[in-house]
């Protein structure tokens, strides 16, 4: 079997992060999405993976390289524009030639691997096999019916009134007769070729495709909100370990990740937290379920439930920074300057909440 992560796509609703990196390299306690899902891939047994890489394909190659770092063997496939899932399937077709592979959204972060999937889809005849969840509002997504057997009989994209609450995630099985569905549909409304419809297609062609109920959390991380949580969630899941130097002034309970060359100075760390390689935290309090990347500084200051990205620095501020995204090479400090005035350089969508 092969393995396909789709990587291409803008971001837009993580804006301005998003602007000039990749999504998929944003890190969720402090290992990037992308990492995630090539490791959910080979832990799978799958060592053959193709990337699809669109406008950020450059800093995608110079993260991930040839695969060697986890033993694999990595084709980047060039996507000129997002055009859709399907589309994605169609400019891999010389890489995927007729093998059975899964394909995985390079933004997804889902608990507990995929190896049970793999292994189930392996060792079946089944020609398709959807990875679906249970949710509350599955009028948000796209809904699977099924049939007595367990089939799915029908795909609905947002119902108005869902036939079942079992919503599609983001990974994907099939055999080679994708290709056929992918060449048989018409772009839809919004102009691109949706898995969704190769899948119907699929089902009406009488192939054979069936569900793969996940019973684990799952989060699409393509908003900053759904980004928290599932850092949250990433977090409560490590093992706790002490690399870096903790002064005897400070206090860091048991749930907390210190990586090798960072330091913290008389201050305080509650878990589950997780911080960066070469970090100074000095008198500040760190709180739950905030990662701090490689190389950032924070003085003086209170954070909790956040991600900060790497060389960024944070000093002197007087109230909590709480449920946010810092992206790189911030620099986030009081300025000196009387009369005291809030004085800001925003980017397109960027999002301020001020005391």
């Amino acid at each position: 079997m092969k393995g396909l992560i789709l990587s291409g796509g803008k971001g837009t609703r993580l804006y301005p992060l998003t602007f000039t990196s990749a999504k998929q390299l944003i890190p969720v306690a402090n290992k990037p999405i992308l990492f995630r899902v090539i490791e959910a891939i080979r832990d799978a047994g799958i060592t053959d993976i193709g990337i699809v890489v669109g406008d950020t394909a450059r800093e995608i190659k110079a993260a991930v390289g040839k695969g060697n770092r986890w033993g694999i063997q990595v084709t980047y496939i060039h996507q000129e524009q997002p055009l859709g899932l399907a589309h994605a399937v169609k400019v891999s077709q010389d890489f995927l030639e007729d093998e059975r592979f899964v394909m995985f959204l390079g933004d997804n972060v889902i608990q507990g691997g995929i190896s049970g999937l793999v292994e189930q889809f392996a060792a079946s005849d089944w020609n398709s096999q959807i990875v679906l969840t249970r949710v509350a509002h599955p009028e948000q997504y796209g809904v699977a019916e099924l049939d007595e057997d367990g089939r799915i009989v029908r795909l609905v994209e947002k119902p108005k009134q869902p036939p079942s609450d079992l919503a599609l995630v983001g990974i994907y099985m099939f055999d080679h007769h994708v290709h056929e569905a992918v060449d048989n549909i018409t772009p839809s409304w919004r102009g691109e070729l949706e898995i969704t419809d190769a899948i119907q297609w699929l089902v009406e062609h009488d192939y054979q495709v069936y569900p793969y109920i996940h019973r684990g959390w799952w989060i699409d991380t393509g908003a900053p909100t759904a980004m928290l949580e599932a850092n949250s969630l990433v977090l409560e899941e490590l093992t706790p370990k002490i690399e870096g130097y903790v002064d005897r002034d400070s206090e860091v309970d048991s749930r907390v990740t210190i990586q090798k060359g960072a330091e913290i100075i008389n201050s305080v760390i509650r878990g589950p937290t997780i911080i960066g390689e070469r970090t100074r935290i000095v008198n500040s309090y760190v709180g739950p379920f905030t990662s701090i990347y490689h190389d950032v500084v924070i003085e003086d200051s209170e954070i909790e439930r956040a991600i900060v990205l790497e060389h960024s620095l944070i000093r002197d501020i007087p109230a909590r920074i709480q449920d946010s995204l810092i992206g790189r090479h911030v620099n986030l400090t009081r300025s000196p300057i009387k009369p005291k005035a809030y004085k800001l350089t925003l980017g397109d969508h960027s999002q301020v909440g001020i005391l």
